[in-house]
Formats: C-alpha cells, sequence, structure tokens
C-alpha cells in the first residue's frame, strides 16, 4: 500500500491516468476522440456508439435437410425397413462486421458460414436480414457474405501493418450466443504462423478476451478503426486465457476483393520454395541480412525463373512491404492474383536488387479422366499423370455452392494426401476418406504452396 491506498485503489487511479493520456493523445487525431472525461469518470462509449452498429450476429443453419422420398419422412417405414435416423439439422452461432453499407457486404470466418444451408444476420438494432453466400476462402478463413443495403453501418479499415505491440484493442462479437459483448486488451503479438489454424498465417494476437462465438467479429483500435477480425484463440476446453488471434485487416482487404470480383481467391504460380534467414544461417552463408526468405529451389521455366530469381537469393521486401521469412512471403504470395505484377527486393551477393515477377495460373500437368468422389460432393476430380503413371489427384472442377466447395477445395488443387498419408491416385484417395474418421485433414497443393483442408461431417 502507498499513502493509504489499497492494491484495487491504486490500480484504479494507475488505469485512470493512462485513460486520460490515451485520451489526451487521442484528441490530436482527426475525428472523434475515442476516450472522453466527462464528470471525471473516462470512457469509450462514444467510440463504441459508432463503431458497434458495424457488427452483427450470424446464425447459421447447416447440415440435414430433407429426404427427396416423402416414404422415408414416416417413421414407422423408417424403423420397418430400417433406415438410419436422418441427421438433423443443426444451427451456429458466429458474428461478423459490415465493412459496405452501400453494398451491404458483411465479413466472417470461413469456418463460422461453412455448410451453411441458410444464414441470418441480426443487426444490433436486431432487425435481421437473410445473407447470401458471396464467397470464401479456408486459406485465411475469411467470407464475404451480402444483405440488403438498408440504412447500415460499416466499419472502416485501419492499417494493421502500422500496428506495435502494445497498441490498445477492442474486441467485438457474440461471445457464446449471449449478445453483442465489447471486452479490451492489447496487440500482443504480430506476425504470429505455425499455429496450424489456417492456411495462411499472420495472426494478431491479443489479450482482449475471445470466446466461441467471437469468430468473426470485430478487432478494433482506439480510432475505431477495423484492425483485424476475430478467429480463433488457445485455451482449456476452448475458454478464454488471454491468448486470441485475428486476421490483420491488411489480409482481410486482399481477400474481400478477390471474394467480391470471383467468389473465390485465386492464387497463382510463384515458382519457388524458400526458408527462413536467420542470424546463424546468415553467418555461415555470409549474407547481409538477418531476416528475410532465402530462396532454396527455383522451379526452370516458372515466374521466379523468368524474372531473373535464383536459389541462393534473399527476398527482403515484396512490393515494399518487408519480408521476415518464408512464411510472410508465402502469405504475401498467397493473395496475389493470378496475372499480377509483384515486385520484389533481394539480396544475391551482398548487393541488394530488385525483380518484377508476374504471377501465372498454377500448373496442373495432364488430368486424366473426370470422375467423382463420394466424399467429396460437388468435386470432380482427375489423375494427375507424369511419365504414364499417377502421381496425385487434381481437383479438375468444384460446383459452386457444394459440399466440397464449402470444404474450400477449388479447381487447380492438387490432392497429395489425405491425413499426411500420400495419395496417388483417386483409388486412393476413396480408400483414405473411407478408413478415416471425420474430422479428416486433406493435404493440398494450391500454387506453390501446401494448405491443409479440414473435412467436418
Amino acid at each position: 500500500m502507498r499513502a493509504g491506498l489499497s492494491g484495487r485503489a491504486l490500480r484504479a487511479v494507475r488505469l485512470f491516468a493512462v485513460l486520460l493520456f490515451a485520451g489526451a493523445i487521442s484528441a490530436a487525431d482527426a475525428g472523434i476522440p475515442p476516450i472522453t472525461v466527462d464528470g471525471k469518470v473516462p470512457t469509450l462509449a462514444p467510440l463504441l456508439q459508432r463503431v458497434t452498429p458495424a457488427v452483427v450476429n450470424i446464425a447459421v443453419l447447416a447440415g440435414g435437410g430433407e429426404s427427396q422420398n416423402p416414404l422415408l419422412q414416416d417413421p414407422f417405414f423408417r424403423r420397418y425397413f430400417d433406415v438410419p435416423e436422418r441427421r438433423q439439422p443443426q444451427t451456429s452461432a458466429g458474428s461478423g462486421v459490415i465493412i459496405d453499407a452501400q453494398k451491404g457486404y458483411v465479413i466472417t470466418n470461413h469456418h463460422v458460414v461453412r455448410n451453411a444451408r441458410e444464414i441470418l444476420v441480426t443487426l444490433k438494432d436486431r432487425r435481421q436480414f437473410p445473407a447470401k453466400l458471396v464467397g470464401s476462402d479456408a486459406g485465411t478463413d475469411i467470407a464475404l457474405l451480402q444483405i440488403e443495403p438498408n440504412n447500415l453501418v460499416a466499419l472502416k479499415f485501419g492499417d494493421s501493418d502500422a500496428l506495435s505491440v502494445g497498441d490498445y484493442a477492442l474486441a467485438i462479437g457474440n461471445p457464446f450466443g449471449i449478445g453483442q459483448t465489447v471486452t479490451s486488451g492489447i496487440v500482443s503479438a504480430l506476425g504470429r504462423t505455425g499455429l496450424n489454424i489456417e492456411g495462411y498465417e499472420d495472426f494478431i494476437q491479443t489479450d482482449a478476451s475471445i470466446n466461441p462465438g467471437n469468430s468473426g467479429g470485430a478487432l478494433v483500435n482506439l480510432r475505431g478503426e477495423l484492425i483485424g477480425i476475430n478467429t480463433a484463440i488457445i485455451g482449456p476446453s476452448g475458454g478464454n486465457v488471454g491468448i486470441g488471434f485475428a486476421v490483420p485487416s491488411a489480409m482481410v482487404q486482399k481477400v474481400t476483393a478477390q471474394l467480391a470480383r470471383f467468389g473465390e481467391v485465386r492464387r497463382g504460380r510463384f515458382g519457388a520454395t524458400a526458408q527462413d534467414v536467420t542470424p546463424e544461417l546468415a553467418r555461415a552463408l555470409d549474407v547481409s541480412a538477418n531476416e528475410g526468405a532465402m530462396l532454396v529451389d527455383v522451379v526452370a521455366d516458372a515466374p521466379a525463373a523468368k524474372a531473373g530469381l535464383k536459389r541462393g537469393d534473399v527476398i527482403v521486401a515484396m512490393n515494399g512491404r518487408p519480408i521476415r521469412g518464408s512464411a510472410d512471403l508465402r502469405n504475401q504470395l498467397g493473395l496475389v492474383p493470378v496475372g499480377d505484377v509483384v515486385e520484389l527486393r533481394f539480396l544475391r551477393d551482398g548487393k541488394a536488387q530488385t525483380a518484377k515477377v508476374t504471377i501465372e495460373p498454377p500448373r496442373t500437368g495432364l488430368a486424366a479422366g473426370r470422375q467423382s468422389v463420394p466424399e467429396l460432393v460437388g468435386a470432380k476430380v482427375g489423375n494427375l499423370e507424369r511419365g504414364g503413371r499417377s502421381e496425385a489427384v487434381v481437383v479438375v472442377d468444384v460446383e459452386r455452392g457444394s459440399a466440397a466447395w464449402h470444404h474450400g477445395l477449388r479447381a487447380g488443387d492438387i490432392i497429395v494426401g489425405v491425413n499426411r498419408r500420400k495419395v496417388r491416385s483417386i483409388e486412393e484417395l476413396g480408400v483414405q476418406l473411407r478408413a478415416n474418421p471425420r474430422p479428416v485433414g486433406i493435404n493440398i497443393l494450391r500454387g506453390d504452396f501446401e494448405i491443409t483442408l479440414v473435412l467436418r461431417g
């Protein structure tokens, strides 16, 4: 205790001082100060009054469905002929963020609307709208919905690239389906990867409480700008322990631009693989950089090779944005549409150089056949043959809105394994899918990179 203050009182005084300081800083910024002092009580209420109408609740009806044969709806008939019980439709809840009031665009997580038959969006003012799924990307866990643009409020994107550890953050969503909730914290870490949550990982980590149902909700800064989409937590039994993750707004913007245009993210081919540059590797190879992505293999006649890149080159920036490692390079390349040109800054023999690379469509080789696999309803696949023998399975076509499409499969994907067990043909793929209980992971090559799609139910 100090000067007669209890520990609780001392913490309150410190919090009051921090909030006053933050409010003073924000007052210098354009727009309404996020923290105000009314009657000597600091509050975030003015900020939240502007922001929370843009955060919505999302209810999803998934699975189940009525049988086409009316006889199968009769319980006596079903028992007499030992027909299995029908799977009942399941409902789930999540959150979303309105990003375009004029077009009615709403962002949420891919896993929130996966396998959705019906999607219902509820606004803070309790108005409800059926939503159409515009597009979804399993690799980044982002989905784009559209509702009737009737007197909506949208959130403005903030610059997640400008974030620093220690910046204040607010998480807004619908935890446990109890209703809109706001929690506060700071940015705990940036660029989190290797968590095996999504295919493309560049997460913002925050200690603002994120719980089940917050998925798809907003992470905002003290200017009321959207800096991330809450997507996952680490904690026992799925509960919050102060470690939550959000997809950064820079990634969200690039993904939603393609979803709005194509209904999917069309990833292309770079034609090189890389590894992280560490201080130890830099010293061993006499490289004048302590971070970056070193090319360890460059495919002949691929876009990287055509641009003059070689094995041993260290990529340190792409389109002016720093590249800190191989995952960073993979994430950025994975968001570049086919046909776009990227400028790479790299080091070779200690000298900085630049190269312009045109991203090309992925090569799928020769696909033999066009078959359906019962476990991947809506997809047509073929054997990927090289040198007269099948080496993998290529997805030839995916029906939009089908189960396979909702699982994240796209035309051009190359299926190389199931639960990390290699498959070389359609027959092997079917055997592995039937032998492994759900959920099951399908290992695919998309462009230059391998990701895992999880099939559930």
